[in-house]
């Protein structure tokens, strides 16, 4: 069995510090959503553990996993391929192809059978003995399972690899599966998402790199610290649902002003996820501050969960709406949007009362004698 570097070997090599190699501990223990206590057993695995092998394998898939990969910011992505895992296999990634690169393949299962770790992108298609998803002259189901035997662990990555996919849709004429569909026996976890967010699969990698297994998983199998809370309670138009604020359709001055997307078929309510948290490109944005509803991309079987521009049923809605004056005088002092936003709650409020008004008037007039009735 050949003898692999540590994290510390490795940056011992490039001649990398001791305190840079302190702060990358430091900087990882952060990103795989661990406790501060935890870093001297961080310190201690990066001296000790030795960096996986990892087979990357592609499915019925479009790839958008891998664009959303290289855009990883921490740890970029291109440090976790060179430094931090001993990436041996990953076709979209190679230098060479074909017979080479699969006879590669084959070296490093028989190299280090039982030690490397599985990344599998994609859905596995079933129907016709796999035909609908061919890579080097075979159905990727077969290279699956034959690569899954000396696997010590499998990433299921993006929602196609965890759920099945788009390409699963009814009425899935592929018959297009999820990893543990068709792999059983072996430690696998979810990270889904279309794509999923980069530093949680990075994350996932690391924590399975530094302790030699798997992180703890809820009850569908993903990650707990990065799928622990719903896109709802992290997300930062949260108090305009609480204040009954809502965007009725995508070009009115809701919209514009930022009020919340419920209405409008956002399924942040249900969906478990650290968008709110973690965002795309190094925290820049994410579809909700982009304006768009959560469709709820992390989700078994979202795709079919259609019409996706429709609310939610059965989620209980706030009864009240906050004052509008301090509404418009906070959002004003802000940017121009807050006057805007200042006259729709107002205008809102002076509908509610002139209901309430008429409402009034018809119970009074209901009991009102008509005229000349109470002489008789």
């Amino acid at each position: 069995m050949e003898k692999r570097d540590t994290l510390w070997k490795l940056f011992q090599k490039k001649n990398i510090s001791r305190r840079d190699f302190l702060k990358t501990c430091v900087a990882l223990t952060s990103m795989m959503g661990l406790s501060t206590d935890l870093l001297p057993q961080v310190i201690e695995a990066a001296e000790k553990k030795p960096l996986p092998p990892v087979i990357w394998l592609h499915g019925h898939e479009c790839t958008g996993c891998d664009e959303t990969f290289i855009r990883s910011q921490s740890p970029l992505a291109s440090d976790l391929v060179l430094n931090m895992i001993a990436l041996e296999y990953m076709d979209v990634l190679a230098a060479t192809a074909g017979e080479q690169l699969e006879q590669h393949l084959e070296e490093t299962m028989q190299k280090y059978s039982g030690q490397y770790l599985v990344i599998f992108e994609g859905a596995v298609p079933e129907a016709e003995n796999g035909i609908y998803c061919m890579v080097g002259g075979k159905p990727i189901i077969e290279t699956l399972k034959h690569v899954a035997k000396g696997a010590a662990a499998i990433i299921e990555n993006g929602s196609c690899a965890a759920w099945g996919g788009i390409q699963a849709a009814r009425p899935n004429p592929t018959k297009s599966v999820s990893v543990s569909e068709v792999i059983s026996g072996k430690p696998i976890i979810k990270v889904p998402g279309c794509p999923p967010i980069p530093e949680v699969l990075t994350g996932t990698i690391m924590h399975y790199v530094l302790f030699g297994q798997l992180p703890p998983v809820d009850n569908q199998g993903r990650p707990k610290q990065f799928f622990g809370n719903r896109i709802h309670d992290t997300c930062y138009r949260r108090p305009f649902f609480d204040s009954g604020m809502f965007v009725e359709k995508f070009d009115d001055m809701a919209s514009k002003a930022g009020w919340c997307l419920y209405k409008v078929g956002c399924r942040g309510p249900e969906a478990y996820n650290s968008c709110g948290n973690m965002r795309w490109w190094n925290g820049m944005s994410y579809p909700i501050q982009s304006g768009a509803p959560c469709v709820a991309c992390a989700a078994n079987n979202f795709w079919d969960n259609d019409p996706f521009y429709e609310r939610l049923p059965n989620i209980p809605m706030p009864n009240s709406i906050v004052n509008a004056d301090k509404v418009g005088a906070v959002l004003a002092g802000v940017t121009t949007a807050g006057v805007v936003t200042h006259g729709i709650a107002s205008y809102v409020q002076h509908k509610m009362h002139e209901a309430k008004a008429e409402k009034a008037l018809e119970t009074t007039d209901e009991h009102k004698p008509e005229r000349g009735q109470d002489n008789e």
